[in-house]
C-alpha cells in the first residue's frame, strides 16, 4: 500500500495547485446565464500577456493541445497545401503525421533527436521558394520528448529575410506559460497551447491565439470544420460564451491558476522555471549523464531528458520510480523509450520538489543498476539554488 503524495514529475499533466483544485469545486451552473461570460471573457484577457499579445484573439476549444493544433490546421489551410515542418522529437513527428492525414504538401526536415528546429535549412528552402509555394511553416517552440526549446525569433528571422509571407504556426503546448512567449514580436500567426502544463490544470482545453493575417485566412478558406471552426468560437466568444458546452469547472480553475500567475509576475515565473532547470541539470551532470538535448543553447526550461548508460534500462528506473517511491518520471518516447527519462518541472513546482525528484531518481537509477553516488545530484543542485536565490534576494534588497 502506497503512501504519502505521489511525486509528479512528468512534463504534463502538471501538479495542480491547491487552490485551483478548490477553485473547480463549484457547483455545476448554467453556462447560458447573463453572468457567465464574465468569466470567460476575463480568462482571455488574461491569457493574453502570457502569450505575448496585444493583437492576437485567443480561443478556448474544449479539448487538448492536439484539438488545438486541428483546429489550427483546418481553419487556415486546404488539403494539398504545401507547408514546411521539422521532425526532431516525438510530438513535432506527431504534428507532421496530423498535416499529412489532413491531406497536407508536407516538406520534412527531419533532424536528429535532440537538435532543435533547423533554421539554416528552413532558411534554404523559403529562399529557394521563389513561386512562394509554402503557406505556413511550423515550428515545435519547446520539443517535449527532448527537453529541446528551439528559437521562434529565429525563424521569424529567416522568413523576414527571404520575405517569405507564409503562416507561421508554433506548438507552444509545453513553452507557454513557463517560457516567455512573444506572440506579436515574433509575429506568429498560430500559437498553441493546453490547459494541463505551464497553466496548472487539468487537461480538457485546448487553447489558441491567432493573429488578424490567420483569422482572415480562416474566413477565406473552405476547408470543412465544424467543431473547430474560428467563426462559430469567435462570434460566441465574444460575449463569453460557446457553441457547444463547455468544461465550466476547468474555467473556474484557470481563472484562479491565472490570478496565481499574475500575481507572481509572469517575469517571475519565467525566471523561476529557469532556477529550478539550472538545478536540475546541475545535478544530472553531477551524476555523469548526459542529456537528449545536445547544445546548452537548447535546453529547456520546462522538461530535462535524461540519457541512461547502455547497461540501464530507462524502464527500470521508471518502474522502481513509481512502484518503491511514489513517483513519476516522464518516459523516453518512441526512439528514446528505454534509453532516457524524463523530469517535468513545469507550473507548479519549487526548489524542494526538484530535489526531491533528484533524490529519487537517484535510488532508482541506482536500483536499476547505475553507478550513482547517493546525493551528488542533489548537493549540486543545492549549491546552485542556494546561489541563484542569494542574488534573487541581493537584487531585491537593491
Amino acid at each position: 500500500m502506497k503512501t504519502g503524495l505521489n511525486h509528479l514529475y512528468i512534463p504534463g499533466p502538471t501538479n495542480v495547485p491547491d487552490v485551483v483544485r478548490m477553485a473547480m469545486n463549484v457547483p455545476m451552473q448554467d453556462q447560458r446565464a447573463p453572468d457567465f461570460g464574465g468569466l470567460t471573457i476575463g480568462i482571455i484577457k488574461d491569457l493574453m500577456p502570457i502569450f505575448g499579445t496585444t493583437k492576437g484573439r485567443v480561443m478556448l476549444f474544449p479539448g487538448s493541445g492536439t484539438g488545438a493544433w486541428e483546429a489550427a490546421i483546418t481553419n487556415t489551410l486546404s488539403p494539398g497545401d504545401k507547408v514546411l515542418m521539422a521532425r526532431h522529437g516525438q510530438f513535432s513527428t506527431l504534428w507532421v503525421d496530423m498535416a499529412q492525414r489532413l491531406g497536407l504538401d508536407v516538406d520534412v526536415v527531419d533532424v536528429e533527436w535532440g537538435q532543435g528546429v533547423p533554421v539554416v535549412a528552413f532558411a534554404e528552402k523559403l529562399a529557394a521558394d521563389k513561386d512562394r509555394a509554402y503557406k505556413a511553416v511550423f515550428v515545435t517552440h519547446n520539443e517535449t520528448a527532448t527537453g529541446v526549446t528551439s528559437d521562434v525569433a529565429d525563424v521569424r528571422r529567416v522568413m523576414d529575410v527571404v520575405g517569405h509571407d507564409a503562416l507561421l504556426f508554433v506548438d507552444g503546448v509545453s513553452s507557454i506559460g513557463s517560457i516567455p512567449f512573444e506572440m506579436d514580436a515574433w509575429r506568429v500567426d498560430l500559437a498553441i497551447t493546453g490547459s494541463q502544463k505551464g497553466l496548472m490544470c487539468p487537461a480538457g482545453l485546448g487553447i489558441l491565439a491567432a493573429s488578424d493575417r490567420a483569422i482572415a485566412a480562416s474566413k477565406a478558406n473552405t476547408s470543412r470544420r465544424c467543431y473547430f471552426d474560428f467563426g462559430d468560437m469567435l462570434k460566441m466568444s465574444e460575449g463569453g460564451y460557446f457553441p457547444y458546452t463547455p468544461p465550466t469547472q476547468i474555467l473556474h480553475g484557470l481563472r484562479r491558476a491565472l490570478d496565481r500567475m499574475h500575481a507572481e509576475g509572469l517575469d517571475m515565473v519565467y525566471a523561476r522555471h529557469a532556477r529550478l532547470a539550472e538545478g536540475v541539470r546541475r545535478g544530472v551532470a553531477a551524476w555523469g549523464l548526459s542529456l537528449c538535448a545536445d547544445h546548452p543553447s537548447n535546453y529547456s526550461d520546462t522538461v530535462t531528458a535524461i540519457r541512461v548508460p547502455d547497461s540501464i534500462d530507462a524502464r527500470d528506473v521508471i518502474r522502481i520510480g513509481y512502484d518503491r517511491y511514489n513517483t513519476s518520471f516522464g518516459s523516453g518516447l518512441s526512439r528514446l523509450a528505454g534509453k532516457a527519462f524524463r523530469i517535468g518541472h513545469l507550473g507548479d513546482l519549487n526548489e524542494g520538489m526538484t530535489l526531491t525528484a533528484l533524490a529519487i531518481a537517484e535510488l532508482s537509477l541506482a536500483e536499476a543498476g547505475a553507478k550513482i553516488a547517493f546525493g551528488s545530484g542533489v548537493a549540486a543542485a543545492q549549491f546552485w539554488y542556494a546561489e541563484a536565490n542569494a542574488t534573487v534576494a541581493r537584487l531585491a534588497a537593491e
